[in-house]
């Protein structure tokens, strides 16, 4: 009976902890830890197979949430190197555990906004409307011209999109080159 009243408080506390960890990264950044349906990672990777990346490419996913895409990528693009970029605490737990035996994937906590994207061939994005036109300055001022970009969902504002597919579920996939001006 001890060992399951101790088993109950820890499942308790863990849920809390969880709990806690969601909604203070939602508190922080404004976006909740949504995980992209398996027809919009479909769509993403099939973008980025038309963007003919380097053979070993730097893939980087701003906001890699709970890992789906991450592990969609480091299978579709074996020599690329997959970084997945994450400020809550509980998704980037869950991510690290999903990608531990992908040896193309690299899983960081913290925020993509001060955690160097200059040396990414491409970016996958899946955010909120509120955060694209801050994710697009930083893209001007830090990526390298002709990196591709990939939004779920939600897309830049006043730039040219080079490819689409409509999910099936949400909204629009779009790829970009980047500065992706007029």
């Amino acid at each position: 009976m001890a060992m399951l009243t101790i088993l109950s408080c820890t499942a308790i506390c863990l849920t809390l902890l969880a709990g806690l960890s969601l909604v203070f990264s939602i508190l922080l950044t404004g976006v909740p830890s949504l995980s992209s349906s398996k027809s919009e990672v479909v769509d993403v990777v099939a973008l980025l197979g038309l963007a003919k990346l380097p053979q070993h490419a730097a893939i980087i996913d701003l906001g890699s949430g709970w890992g789906a895409l991450l592990v969609a990528l480091a299978r579709a693009f074996p020599d690329a190197t997959v970084q997945g970029l994450e400020l809550s605490p509980f998704p980037y737990l869950v991510s690290r555990l999903r990608t531990q035996r992908l040896s193309n994937v690299v899983v960081r906590w913290g925020n993509f906004f001060s955690s160097g994207v200059e040396s990414a061939d491409a970016i996958v994005c899946y955010l909120m409307p509120d955060l694209m036109a801050p994710v697009s300055d930083l893209l001007d001022q830090t990526v390298k011209p002709g990196a591709c970009v990939v939004t779920n969902t939600f897309l830049f504002r006043g730039r040219v999109i080079s490819a689409a597919r409509q999910g099936t579920g949400r909204g629009t996939i779009a790829l970009y080159v980047w500065p992706a001006n007029h």
